[in-house]
């Protein structure tokens, strides 16, 4: 999902246009991770940017991004670009502790 999204609306508040933005962001984060799996890749990762434009964005994590769109609401902005790119996600083993 590459987009830039528009929070103001002339019918709707502000708030409510953000909610409906992080909706649609967990649904498309839940199509994304209901889809198969590859061979040898253990989940779905994704790599997510939001910023101003398409070329002033940062990294960011998944769990960030209501965050993120809070405080582009808090800024007043009048839209911001978010990304999401799947890409194959796999665990990581942790150490044995010896006894």
């Amino acid at each position: 999902m590459k987009k830039t999204f528009t929070l103001k609306d002339p019918v709707k508040k502000v708030e409510r246009v953000a909610d409906a933005i992080k909706h649609e962001v967990k649904k498309y984060l839940k199509r994304e991770r209901n889809k198969t799996v590859p061979d040898k890749v253990d989940f779905w990762d994704f790599d997510c940017r939001i910023g101003d434009s398409v070329g002033k964005n940062t990294k960011i994590e998944v769990s960030e991004i209501s965050s993120n769109i809070d405080k582009f609401v808090a800024e007043e902005k009048e839209n911001f670009y978010l990304e999401i790119i799947a890409k194959p996600g796999f665990k990581i083993s942790k150490p044995k502790k010896d006894s």
